[in-house]
This record gives structure tokens, sequence and C-alpha cells, in this order.
């Protein structure tokens, strides 16, 4: 993978975490799986989905979430169509204005996203969200592996 940074520090935590989330997406191959890439920083998350469009051997699609965006799963739903893609990134969840609802939807719709989607998808998130995952949704949270973390 290439650098991220010039700091070595920098560069070694990124490119290891840039290599577990590819590694992840990889091997759900065709089952669904909740996977959350957490990054604080919007300009470094593009960085990172830059650097794993060219070099990860999995085709990602993305979704970017609209602020009046309401549910997750209609909205990507509505964003793919029939397709199943081999990973789906999904970002702008901190820009969603109904946050909350569009949480505790994705929720109650949990059931479905397994049933319907038949790969891994990842959402992009910042801590912030990660808070309001944990005790809006805790039953979707619990699908996740451990968070991925980009400093």
């Amino acid at each position: 993978m290439k650098s991220l940074s010039n700091s070595p520090d920098v560069l070694t935590d990124s490119t290891v975490a840039a290599q577990r989330l590819a590694r992840a997406m990889m091997l759900a191959g065709g089952d669904f799986s909740l996977i959350l890439a957490c990054c604080n920083s919007v300009k470094r998350q593009q960085q990172i989905l830059n650097l794993l469009h060219k070099s990860c051997l999995t085709k990602i699609q993305e979704v970017t979430l609209l602020p009046t965006d309401e549910t997750l799963y209609t909205t990507i739903k509505t964003a793919i169509g029939t397709a199943q893609p081999e990973a789906l990134i999904v970002k702008g969840l901190e820009s969603v204005e109904a946050i909350n609802q569009l949480i505790l939807s994705a929720n109650i719709m949990r059931d479905e996203f397994r049933k319907d989607f038949h790969f891994p998808l990842v959402l992009w998130v910042n801590d912030e969200i990660i808070h309001k995952l944990v005790w809006l949704a805790p039953d979707l949270k619990n699908w996740t592996a451990n968070t991925i973390r980009f400093e």
C-alpha cells in the first residue's frame, strides 16, 4: 500500500488499518458483514478511500449520505438497486441531520440488511457516530467486529 502521510507512525498505523479493512472486505466475499471504519477527519478518510480503490482487490462501490437522508437501509437499497457490489462503503453519516432517527431505523431494519445485502457493508464513522450506535443501536453495533480505526 502507498503512504498516506510523511510521519512514520501515522504511515504504519494507517497502512496496517487499511490492510485490515481490505482483508475484512475480501474475507466477507459474497456474505453480509458489517464493518465500522472510524476516522475523525473527512480529508483523511478520502485519502484512505483513494488508497483502497487503488490497492484493494475487492471492487468497492461508494454511497454518500445526504444531510436529508432518514433511513440507511432504504438509501442503500435505492442507490444499488438490484446489484450486489463486491463491497459497499457508506460515508457521510456525520452530515445527516436526523442521525438519531437514521441509526434507530437501521437497528430496526438490521435483519433486512443481512437478508438483502450479500456483501460487506463498511460504515465510515467518527467517534460521535460510534457512541450513538452503542446507545441507539446496540443490536446492530453487536453485529460488527472490532472497529477499524484510522488516526
